[in-house]
């Protein structure tokens, strides 16, 4: 089978040159000196110590050898700061609003030298070749970039969908190291799809992700049967506990989707070790990144909870490179290591002052950005969004069964949260046969529009809770899906949005009375820009103001509406297919008769 990223570059390492720098025999490229180092290994803080570096890896740490630090080595004096791994994020989604070259700069800058990103998103809409472009993207660049590969869990059949020669291809890049997250309740349901993508990852020793969100007893061990290794979604300290006495590691997780680490903190209290609790984000968006900061903020959180400042780093750093692995490589300060180091003002201010990946000065306090190498993504890539025939109004007209009803009886998916929906069934009002949303009680219309395997496959129904007053909303970014996704008032501004979409090449597009009040494109696979993040900062935050503008109610309404296709959260979602319920896993009607 074809080497792995991480064997290959253990492999590349230059061991004979370490020994001689630790020995002294040979001197350092670059030395950090007068350090508190944060060993987390051992747990200790360890106190004016020196760090050694050859050829982008550890030779030396401690008191170092006479000769090892000689004229031409470039020295760093912490002075007494303290030095600690580079952070790993162990489970994120870069394939979305930003392209990874542009979302890289900011992650250096934040102390991460390592990232483990899922790519499940890329392969519903592009296939392999996809995926190997997107793959192509997070190669040679400054810090170490790894992925898993999708195990495509989602509500339509189509999109659940993979050829196993293709799963074996991306199983076999050597920058993947596992198979993404599967939904449990997929694989519960259907264990003759997943079965066979499970057993091609245990094959190369490589993991398996998990996503038990709601799962317990029972139902929860089966899945944890399967092999699964890990679970995001822990939203409470019960349910944090509940997987690590089944072996599962815990990615507690603080993004822009949800954050639980405030919750899960409460385990402080139960005595239990933290050695497989893992800091994540999901994935965060340019706007909280550029706000709110990236795992330095994260791991600052924790500890401001309550976990101490060796725990706090240990999950983010070494506690997730012996989750996936990688921990000959990195996770660690010691010889033999890959030489990933942030400088910090002390071990509880994680303030990146020096951020040192592969053995590189990559970005120091008062500079601007790091450099990063950008990737051209291919034409294919950038051409994703396929409607065969003019997209209009009609598209969206719901039939009342009898045309001469004044009321039609329908499903309405509700959202009870700005993620989490559930059934209603409400009474609207039928005009020349037609079923019209209601606005005014806050129900409108709902499509979703297949732009890959049956373009302009369309399913429509209604749904509560949005908000819009008037006009329409569509994005091409939808999770676990391949379609376009929107919600409105009138069929006429749903059919302008979409084909806006369609125009851009993919993005969010808001739409009134018949005008673009804003969008944001995003063309790489319908899912990414290449602007800069600061750019498509600027544009999420014109797209909410102009949704929120027509009375939306989410608060971060480009995120509920990306949401409303996938398998990962209950009850109601749709697709292409039709509208469909997580429970029974089956399509519903929309229109009661």
């Amino acid at each position: 089978m074809p080497i792995s990223l991480v064997s290959r570059i253990l492999a590349e390492r230059d061991i004979e040159s370490l020994m001689d720098t630790a020995l002294g025999k040979s001197s350092a490229d670059l030395a950090v000196i007068h350090a508190n180092l944060v060993n987390v290994y051992s747990g200790e803080i360890l106190p004016d110590c020196a760090i050694a570096i050859r050829n982008g890896w550890i030779a030396a740490v401690g008191s170092l050898a006479p000769g090892c630090i000689g004229p031409g080595t470039e020295i760093i004096d912490a002075a007494g700061q303290a030095v600690i791994p580079g952070f790993i994020e162990g489970h994120t989604h870069l394939a979305s609003m930003v392209t990874p070259d542009r979302f890289l700069p900011y992650a250096i800058r934040a102390g991460v030298t390592t990232i483990i990103t899922e790519t499940m998103e890329t392969y519903p809409v592009a296939g392999r070749d996809g995926v190997m472009d997107f793959l192509a993207a997070i190669e040679a660049q400054p810090i170490t970039m790894l992925a898993t590969a999708p195990a495509l869990a989602s509500i339509s059949p189509a999109t659940s969908r993979m050829p196993a020669e293709d799963l074996i291809a991306i199983l076999d890049h050597e920058a993947v190291i596992g198979l993404g997250e599967s939904y449990w309740q997929a694989v519960l349901k259907a264990p003759e799809l997943y079965m066979q993508r499970f057993r091609e990852t245990l094959r190369r020793d490589k993991v398996l992700e998990g996503h038990s969100a709601g799962a317990s007893g029972p139902k929860l061990a089966a899945y944890a049967a399967t092999g699964v290794s890990s679970c995001h979604e822990a939203i409470s300290c019960q349910d944090a506990l509940e997987r690590l006495r089944l072996g599962m590691a815990v990615m507690i997780r603080e993004g822009s989707i949800r954050q639980e680490l405030s919750a899960v903190s409460a385990m402080i209290h139960h005595h239990v070790s933290h050695r497989r609790l893992l800091l994540v984000t999901d994935g965060v968006n340019p706007v909280h990144l550029l706000q709110r900061g990236y795992l330095d903020a994260v791991v600052q959180k924790a500890i401001g909870l309550g976990f101490s400042p060796v725990d706090a780093i240990r999950m983010a750093t070494l506690n997730v490179a012996e989750h996936f692995g990688i921990d000959a490589v990195v996770g660690g300060i010691a010889p033999g290591r890959q030489a990933d180091l942030v400088i910090v003002p002390a071990p509880d201010r994680i303030v990146p002052q020096w951020v040192i990946a592969r053995g590189k000065v990559v970005w120091k306090h008062g500079d601007v950005l790091p450099n990063v190498r950008r990737h051209r993504f291919s034409p294919k890539s950038r051409d994703t969004i396929h409607l065969n025939d003019d997209v209009t109004a009609g598209m969206f007209c719901m039939r009342a069964p009898q045309e001469d009803a004044a009321e039609a009886e329908v499903r309405v998916v509700t959202l009870i949260t700005a993620l989490v929906t559930k059934e209603e069934r409400k009474q609207l009002p039928v005009d020349q046969g037609e079923i019209r949303p209601d606005p005014d009680h806050d129900i409108i219309k709902l499509a979703a529009i297949d732009r890959t395997n049956t373009p302009g496959k369309t399913a429509v129904g209604f749904i509560r809770g949005f908000g819009l007053r008037s006009g329409a909303f569509a994005t091409s970014a939808s999770w676990d899906s391949t379609d376009i996704v929107v919600v409105g008032v009138t069929d006429a501004d749903m059919a302008t949005a979409v084909c806006r979409i369609h125009a851009l090449k993919g993005g969010f597009v808001v739409c009134d009375r018949g005008k673009i009040t804003a969008e944001l494109p995003l063309p790489v696979m319908g899912l990414m820009s290449d602007e800069s993040a600061e750019t498509v900062k600027k544009g999420m935050e014109a797209v909410a103001a102009a949704v929120h503008a027509l009375g939306a109610i989410p608060p971060d309404p480009l995120l509920t509406l990306a949401t409303l296709t996938t398998a990962a959260i209950p009850y109601l979602r749709i697709c292409e297919e039709g509208v469909f319920d997580l429970k029974s896993g089956r399509y519903l009607p929309v229109v009661m008769t």
